[in-house]
């Protein structure tokens, strides 16, 4: 293995492992043990939890531009491409039922810790609001699409959380629904 594949493998390892355990709880020996390298090995790639935390953002934001781009290129239009947004909570049920939202929760740890990176992980739900926002205006929404994409990026973060809570999975599929039931009256 080289070395940017295992510093790629420590950050894929520590994005799990924050997500999983939270990032407080993870310690930079959690981190190799997952990864199963030595600490000098490990303090190679990575020198503090900070540095890694730093690493799991860039990649995260990275994975939601990818992400974003595919269903722009190909979600058909605006509408389908906002129910790929909604259909995240399908596709991730069971890891959110057991976990949350793995943005919102990073975001809400780092706000409790009053961690410096705590900005740098909004920018994730920058990335998804902006999205949304402009599909909103591509569905002739332009005036208030901020307002909308707000709306529903809120909306899926409180599903989330309600999943965590209640592991319903009935709840999340009747949000789900009413969802998709919204966005389309945003069309009428």
């Amino acid at each position: 293995m080289t070395a940017a594949d295992t510093r790629q493998h420590i950050v894929q390892e520590a994005d799990r492992l924050f997500y999983e355990q939270g990032f407080e709880a993870t310690s930079l020996a959690h981190i190799a043990a997952a990864v199963q390298i030595s600490r000098g090995n490990f303090y190679y790639h990575f020198r503090t939890k900070d540095e890694i935390l730093d690493a799991v953002i860039i990649r995260r934001l990275d994975t939601t531009r990818a992400m974003l781009d595919r269903w722009q290129a190909e979600g058909g239009d605006a509408l389908d491409r906002i129910f790929c947004f909604i259909d995240i909570l399908v596709m991730n049920r069971a890891k959110i039922m057991a976990h949350g939202c793995p943005v919102g929760t990073l975001c809400g740890e780092l706000a409790k810790l009053d961690h410096a990176a705590g900005s740098d992980a909004a920018q994730l739900f920058t990335l998804f609001r902006d999205w949304l926002a402009g599909q909103f205006a591509a569905l002739g929404r332009r005036r208030d699409a901020d307002a909308l994409a707000l709306h529903l990026l809120g909306r899926t973060q409180g599903v989330a959380t309600l999943a965590t809570a209640f592991r319903d999975e009935t709840h999340i599929d009747r949000e789900i629904a009413d969802m998709r039931a919204w966005v389309r009256a945003q069309t009428a």
